[in-house]
């Protein structure tokens, strides 16, 4: 006998803002039979779960500059168009969910193409170029934050916030293993995230910043990223630096407060775990979307927002003090924090796969 399931391509590429909360949702959906579309030697190749049969077709952005090259990707993503239509057909599948990014066109256009059902979820408060490109020609688009839905006129759009990896929620904090950081019980721990990549900038300015945070009794952790070329010029008994770190959902949740940039899912991920935040937006993102991103959870009391090119040391200094020094703000901030955090998105994310693709 054959497998009698619904069968969902999911279409996500590239970094773990696309890949995670297409994980989360695929979970959520164990009746149906779930295979994945991403691109050769990207970061799917790896986290994608071996259970999900993994497709690769090739293809890239196209940039604003028209040109040769622009010719070459024309040629590229109308041979993913034609490679993503065979799949479908030949795989049978009945619909679509896409996370954005490069995948998603020509994933969208094949099942249009089709007549397939698409959802397509954009975890950003201003929609980037690619969803609003194909939002129109989507049975829904599903956004990760309300501000998102007046950029997509005319298009149907559901609030669902962004999925996010279990181990972020509060309630699993007793499933995840102990920190093997040296860190005491009982003081303040400022964490600091550059995203998946590291943030050279944000990196120069607390180790600027820190000394006065040490004076203050406070500890420092620094996931740094790989490629800070000063990742050495800061030593202290109360700071630890490090590329990556594996354990980083408790190591979120043991810190104090948390600095960062406003990737949708850094963002999410701190309003899941109820943690007070100071954003600097990467100020060259596309349409400045991780300072709108910072904005919601800003706006609503849970984190202090900073552009980047008028954020001095001093300042940084100065406000982190502030903060450390009076944790019934810090506590007020976190609960803000998770009042409007989507707890369940991974489940509402499913649902409308279930009303969608049946």
């Amino acid at each position: 006998m054959g497998d009698a399931r619904m069968r969902l391509l999911i279409a996500a590429s590239g970094t773990g803002g696309h890949l995670f909360p297409a994980i989360a949702t695929a979970e959520q959906l164990p009746d149906y039979q779930i295979e994945w579309l991403g691109v050769p030697n990207r970061l799917e190749t790896q986290l994608v779960p071996s259970q999900y049969r993994l497709h690769t077709i090739d293809v890239e952005g196209i940039q604003q500059r028209l040109g040769l090259g622009t010719v070459r990707i024309l040629t590229k993503l109308a041979l993913a168009i034609f490679q993503a239509r065979q799949l479908l057909k030949q795989g049978q599948f009945q619909g679509v969910l896409t996370t954005g990014g490069y995948i998603a066109a020509p994933a969208v256009i094949a099942a249009r193409s089709l007549g397939l059902p698409v959802i397509l979820h954009e975890s950003n408060a201003i929609p980037g170029k690619v969803t609003r490109f194909l939002s129109r020609w989507c049975s829904v688009v599903a956004i990760g934050f309300e501000p998102a839905a007046k950029y997509l006129p005319g298009v149907k759009t559901i609030f669902t916030g962004t999925p996010v990896r279990s181990q972020f929620q509060v309630e699993a904090l007793d499933t995840l293993p102990p920190l093997d950081l040296p860190i005491p019980d009982n003081v303040p721990l400022i964490l600091i995230v550059g995203g998946s990549q590291g943030a050279v900038a944000v990196n120069k300015l607390v180790r600027q910043s820190a000394a006065a945070w040490f004076e203050a009794g406070a500890w420092v952790v620094h996931q740094t990223g790989s490629n800070d070329p000063d990742v050495e010029s800061l030593k202290h008994p109360q700071y630890i630096a490090l590329p990556f770190y594996d354990n980083m959902a408790r190591l979120l949740h043991r810190a104090s407060l948390v600095i960062a940039r406003a990737g949708a899912g850094t963002v999410t991920e701190l309003a899941i775990a109820r943690k007070p935040a100071v954003f600097i937006p990467l100020p060259t993102a596309a349409e400045d979307h991780q300072y709108y991103n910072a904005q919601v959870l800003g706006a609503a009391g849970a984190a202090l927002v900073f552009r980047q090119p008028e954020l001095t040391p001093e300042i940084l200094t100065k406000e982190v003090l502030s903060l450390l020094h009076s944790p019934e703000e810090l506590a007020q901030m976190g609960e803000k924090a998770g009042a409007i955090a989507v707890v369940d998105s991974a489940e509402r994310l499913a649902q409308l796969v279930r009303e969608i693709v049946q």
